[in-house]
């Protein structure tokens, strides 16, 4: 992959000025913070205001970020992160503090994640799309929670090819 990920940085840079990578604090297994790795796809200081979600049509969203997100290619420096334990390939999507907080208020069962490590790919991730609402979190945080009591190889197996299949083709499930 390491061609493509030097094709794609090389892109960053050239359409807007900042980092390539975007580095984020987030909570993994344990409730443990780490530091999650993507390539950068909103401008830089997108956040000056605190924290916020995503919403559609977000003007912080670069022109090459709009296409990485489209078909995930944002996420592939989390390899980075599953190297070094922080993640696994499949689980629930690692969230910050901020977030997780708003989200504890209106459910406490989101504790319950932290018996797993956080994932690249999910359930939530391929059928919830990107979580730019309360409702949305909530909603994948159902999700997470039933992988978390159902999950096994199978499981697994299968999200990747979806994942995969949603990568390479652009399907939404």
């Amino acid at each position: 992959l390491w061609p493509m990920l030097a094709v794609i940085a090389a892109i960053i840079l050239l359409d807007s000025p900042g980092p390539v990578f975007f580095r984020q604090t987030r909570i993994t297994q344990y409730g443990k913070p780490f530091r999650i790795f993507k390539f950068r796809t909103m401008r830089e200081h997108a956040e000056t205001s605190g924290p916020a979600l995503t919403q559609v049509e977000d003007r912080r969203i670069t022109r090459v970020g709009r296409y990485l997100r489209k078909w995930r290619l944002d996420e592939l420096p989390q390899l980075l992160n599953i190297i070094k334990g922080d993640m696994s390939f499949v689980g629930y999507r690692p969230e910050r503090q901020y977030f997780i907080d708003k989200i504890m208020a209106e459910n406490p069962d989101y504790a319950k994640l932290y018996a797993m490590r956080p994932g690249v790919f999910s359930n939530a991730t391929l059928y919830n799309g990107y979580t730019d609402t309360m409702e949305k979190m909530l909603k994948r945080l159902d999700m997470d929670l039933e992988y978390l009591e159902h999950h096994n190889l199978w499981t697994d197996i299968v999200i990747i090819f979806k994942t995969g299949v949603s990568i390479l083709t652009g399907k939404k499930f």
